[in-house]
Formats: C-alpha cells, sequence, structure tokens
C-alpha cells in the first residue's frame, strides 16, 4: 500500500495530531512558561526549561495556523515567558534553565536553546502573534552577534552568562536544530543570509563530516572543529551528548538537508546535487545501522564506529524522525521503497510507541519494546511527533509554519 497518498492515512495523520495537541495543553504553567509532562500528561515538578518552553510555543503557533482554537493562547503565554522569564534583560539572550520563582538556575547561553527561541518566534510571527516579529528580531540578532561562526560556517556551542566565556566544545547536535531555525527564519523573514547559513551548516556537515565518516556521524569536535571520537564513552547515555553516532540524528539530517535543498530550489536556484545524494546515503546508513538490529524490532539510540549498537534503548524521537525523514525522501524521488519504510515504521509505532491510554508517545522503550525509562523519565513534550504528523501532508518548502499559513497541508 502506497500510504503517503492515500486519504485515509491523511485523516489518520490528522487526528493524530490533534491528539497530541491535546495532550499537551496541561504543560501551560500558570508562572510562565512550560513544565515538561509525565506519563499521563501532568506537568512534572521542577526548573523551567527554555527549550520546553520554546518547542511547546512552536508546536502551538502550528496548531493555530492549523485552526485549533484555543492555541493561540498558549502560543501568547509562550511569548510571554520568551520575553520575561527567561529573558536575560542585562546580558541579552535567554536563561537555560529557572527555578519555579523565576530565578535563574542555569544562567549559561547555549546554542541548541537559542535555535529553539528563533524558531518558536519565526512560527508565531507566522501566526500574527503579537510581539512575536520584535523576539524574532531579538533572536536572529543574538545569533548574529554571538553564535554564527562566519569562519567555520557553524554556530558555536556555549557562552557563560556574559558572553565572555566560550566553552571550547563544538557540537552538530545544535548546528542541526540551527539548520532548522535559519530556514525557517529564512521563510518568515524573506533575508536569504540565513538560508545561505542553513547550507553552509549541511555542506559541513553532511557533505562533510557525515560522507567523510562513512554515514556515521561524528557529533562531537573541539574549538577547532577537530572530532572527539571517544566523548563520553563513559555516559554513553546522554541526552543531548550520547558516544557515538546517534541514529535519529541521521534522519534528521537527511531531512533537513532535504527542506534546504527544496528551499533553494523555491528560490530558483540550481540546488547542487549533493543534497540529494547525501540525503538518501545518510538515511540509508541509518536504516542499516538502526532499524530491527539487535533482534527485537525498533530503533537502537546509538552505534560506535564499527556499527554496533551500543545503547539499545528505543527513543520515540527516533521513530518520529525516521518516518518523516521517508517522508521527504519519498517527496523528493517519488521512490515506492521510501512508502514501504513509511508504512513498515508507522507500523511500529502504532504498535508499540503510541500510549492509546495515556495519550502522546512513550518517550522510551527498552529492547523488548516495554517502558523504559535509562534517559527519559515521562513524556517532556510533543514536538518531534507533532511534526512527523505534520510532515508527510505538507511540501518540503517553505518551512511548517508558512507552509500552513498558505493553506499547502494536504
Amino acid at each position: 500500500m502506497a500510504w503517503l497518498s492515500t486519504p485515509a492515512h491523511g485523516r489518520w495523520l490528522e487526528a493524530e495530531t490533534d491528539r497530541l495537541w491535546e495532550f499537551g495543553r496541561p504543560s501551560r504553567l500558570a508562572r510562565g512558561g512550560f513544565a515538561r509532562l509525565d506519563d499521563v500528561g501532568r506537568p512534572q515538578p521542577g526548573p523551567l526549561e527554555l527549550w520546553i518552553t520554546c518547542r511547546m510555543t512552536h508546536v502551538y503557533a502550528l496548531g493555530h495556523l492549523a485552526g485549533r482554537p484555543g492555541s493561540a493562547a498558549l502560543v501568547d503565554h509562550g511569548l510571554a515567558a520568551l520575553t520575561g522569564l527567561f529573558r536575560d534583560d542585562e546580558h541579552g539572550g535567554w536563561f537555560a534553565e529557572v527555578e519555579p520563582d523565576g530565578t535563574p538556575r542555569d544562567t549559561t547561553k547555549a546554542a541548541y536553546p537559542h535555535a529553539f527561541v528563533v524558531l518558536a518566534a519565526a512560527s508565531a510571527t507566522v501566526a500574527g502573534r503579537p510581539g512575536a516579529r520584535a523576539l524574532l528580531d531579538d533572536a536572529l540578532a543574538v545569533q548574529e552577534r554571538r553564535f554564527w561562526d562566519d569562519e567555520a560556517g557553524m554556530v558555536v556551542e556555549e557562552w557563560d552568562r556574559t558572553f565572555t566565556d566560550l566553552d571550547p566544545y563544538r557540537g552538530v547536535n545544535a548546528n542541526m536544530h540551527t539548520v532548522e531555525a535559519y530556514l525557517a527564519a529564512a521563510d518568515v523573514t524573506g533575508d536569504r543570509r540565513w538560508l545561505d547559513r542553513a547550507v553552509r551548516i549541511v555542506e559541513r556537515v553532511v557533505h562533510g563530516f557525515a560522507r567523510g565518516g562513512s554515514w556515521r556521524l561524528p557529533e562531537h569536535y573541539d574549538a577547532s572543529w577537530r572530532e572527539d571520537r571517544e566523548y563520553n564513552a563513559d555516559t554513553p547515555a546522554h541526552p543531548f551528548r550520547p558516544y557515538g553516532a546517534t541514529v535519529g540524528h541521521g534522519f534528521e539530517w537527511a531531512r533537513l538537508t532535504l527542506h534546504a535543498r527544496a528551499a533553494l530550489q523555491a528560490r530558483g536556484d540550481d540546488a547542487p546535487a549533493w543534497l540529494l545524494h547525501d540525503a538518501a546515503d545518510l538515511f540509508g546508513a541509518s536504516v542499516r545501522d538502526g532499524w530491527d538490529v539487535d533482534g527485537a524490532p525498533g530503533f537502537v539510540y546509538t552505534v560506535d564506529w564499527q556499527g554496533r549498537p551500543v545503547v539499545r534503548e528505543r527513543m520515540h524521537w527516533v521513530a518520529a524522525e525516521a518516518v518523516a525523514a521517508a517522508a521527504a525522501l519519498h517527496a523528493a524521488t517519488g521512490d515506492a521503497g521510501y512508502d514501504d519504510l513509511y508504512t513498515l515504521w508507522w507500523e511500529y509505532i502504532g504498535e508499540h510507541v503510541l500510549d492509546r491510554d495515556g495519550g502522546s508517545w512513550w518517550h522510551e522503550l527498552g529492547t523488548d519494546n516495554r517502558v523504559s525509562r535509562t534517559v527519559w523519565a515521562g513524556k517532556a513534550d510533543i514536538y518531534h511527533a507533532v511534526q512527523a504528523t505534520l510532515v508527510p501532508r505538507l511540501p518540503l518548502a517553505p518551512a511548517l509554519a508558512p507552509a500552513l499559513a498558505a493553506g499547502l497541508l494536504g
């Protein structure tokens, strides 16, 4: 069956998107921002995290653009936190974490959550929410001044609060989400430099690091962008900087490479042939290394440099990125094989990952595909899952929010 062209499957995706949006609503906190959620959708105690608030602001901006009543108030709630609770009015940028009373807890200024500030502000701008464009302009100014390294063609990783001391670590995870943010910013502002920078990052990471590493992407580097393949070997299951090659990031980079290619084509540019070829090769390697490799269905989290599984737990976001990447490659090539994999993986998600009773998706499963909590407790947010239900129904360009605003949802 060709699920990607089946209207009935499209209707199922729409219903699943609505189920996810509904699950995420209780993450709104009266004191400001959004909280991580537990297994049944209750806010978890603890500090407020910038990346969570940004992601939830983004997904409800998509909800508003899709015509879901009540979403606008959630977007506005997120914007209020980003212009108030998390904003460092003294030194600029945004705090990574704040205590429930608003006291900064983690004052570092990191590229990963700052990329999500751009994404949230861009989507909210498209949604027409008050103050969103000013926030976007502010976030892009911080990118320009603090994070973009034009010589490297990448973003740096992490500053102290005052933007004085720069950590020597460099990583591709933050750069990956920066690509997503810059593609959205280019569509929303019309400023070509953000697209060009997104393509530069993709070229260095995918056409350089991944291709040069037999499509097992090294994630960790020093200040001169020399790779460190033993980084976090003693803590391989780190949620943001794991040891080895991260299978889900292979899928995510493949998809973003295709979005960048489509963005170039939408502007009438000749997209380099390697964008498609490398996306397909990176996707294929991620399937080879990650899917059904240890005697049970599902994607392992990480592999070593010979492709052997390291962390075997199945993360929900990896499955989400796999189906989204398969849909993107099918859209770019028309190859029915990608539709076959897309169908196979949604069947897996439907059988093992969806929590039909408690809501949302189980964030981590063990090798037996039973709920596990070695890396993730609860169901932190709905960002990856929501996007997995939208990408198959939208063109590869423009970005999700502008595409919804243009009425391009299939």
